[in-house]
């Protein structure tokens, strides 16, 4: 029986699973198919990690000192894949690729979500070369240049507005004549000079050379004009697939609460309205989406998970 079965091993889950070991479980197992790190590990450039500012260490770099020193302390790595977590009397069944099971008192899942691609031309092959899914990390490296956000939504307005106190100009595409977000974003956005708002509109390719992003072709889906946009970055805001599958039980029904987009309801504690399970990371609602985020996340987790045993005891 192991006293805590993290599933996911990026930032959360090695956080977690470093504060579980370290705080005194002996038999804590993350489940990771692949390496463990998550998706900071194909990132090029780490800049807004506090303490770690070495401009020639990718994201690679930066998560091998996690694993060393989370696994230092006795965390066990499973490179298997979980199928589905279940809930049985006190305890929790987990059911690994090919029917095996592994029970646990405690269940933390990490496993993350990942940014929805547009599907225009370009976008994969220039994707960590000028097309990025993430303004907070990748927007300084354009300051004082111009931008394009494609999306409609909150997260696109709000990320199009943090653009702006960092880039010279803002120009967000989107698809309808209407945006999805909340009144208050789009007055917000619609009042700062240097956003302009393109609609009716898509991508309809990125270019460049070998040195990245040149800029974007634009279409008008009205007109199917196109419109040249010589930029640098190019910001995609179109969704995010959370990686919930295996919350679900064998009828495809969730075992915990979660909100409309997916995401794991959860408290501050990290606590779902599962007792004994625990969300981290990117999959949480209001999750920023963070390597420092979700680290904090993972330690929450994790010592939730130590006096939820405790109580057990």
């Amino acid at each position: 029986m192991l006293d805590c079965a993290i599933i996911g091993g990026g930032p959360a889950g090695l956080t977690a699973g470093l504060y579980a070991t370290r705080g005194g479980l002996k038999n804590v197992t993350l489940f990771e198919m692949g390496l463990p790190g998550g998706q900071i590990t194909q990132s090029s450039e780490i800049e807004n990690y506090p303490g770690f500012f070495e401009h020639d260490k990718t994201g690679m770099d930066f998560m091998d000192t996690w694993q060393k020193q989370c696994f230092h302390f006795g965390l066990k790595h499973e490179m298997k894949k979980v199928e589905r977590v279940a809930k049985t009397g006190e305890h929790f069944t987990i059911t690994l690729e090919g029917g095996e099971t592994v029970e646990a008192l405690t269940v933390i899942t990490c496993t993350g979500s990942t940014p929805k691609r547009a599907g225009f031309k370009g976008e994969d092959e220039f994707f960590g070369k000028g097309v990025s899914t993430c303004a907070t990390c990748d927007g300084f490296f354009y300051k004082d240049k111009a931008v394009t956000v494609l999306g409609g939504g909150d997260t696109a307005l709000e990320e199009a507005f943090y653009l702006s106190n960092i880039c010279s100009e803002v120009y967000v595409v989107h698809r309808r004549d209407e945006f999805r977000a909340a009144p208050p974003t789009l007055d917000r956005v619609k009042r700062k000079e240097n956003i302009h708002l393109i609609t009716d509109s898509v991508i309809e390719e990125a270019y460049g050379g070998m040195m990245g992003l040149d800029g974007v072709k634009i279409k008008n889906i009205k007109t199917n004009e196109i419109t040249d946009m010589q930029n640098t970055g190019l910001f995609v805001f179109v969704g995010h697939n959370v990686q919930n599958s295996v919350l679900k039980d064998e009828n495809g029904e969730f075992i915990c609460d979660m909100n409309d987009w997916g995401q794991v309801i959860v408290d501050l504690s990290m606590k779902t309205s599962l007792k004994g399970l625990f969300a981290a990371g990117d999959m949480r609602i209001e999750a920023p989406k963070q390597v420092v985020s979700a680290a904090g996340d993972g330690s929450v987790a994790a010592l939730q998970v130590i006096a939820y045993i405790q109580e057990l005891a």
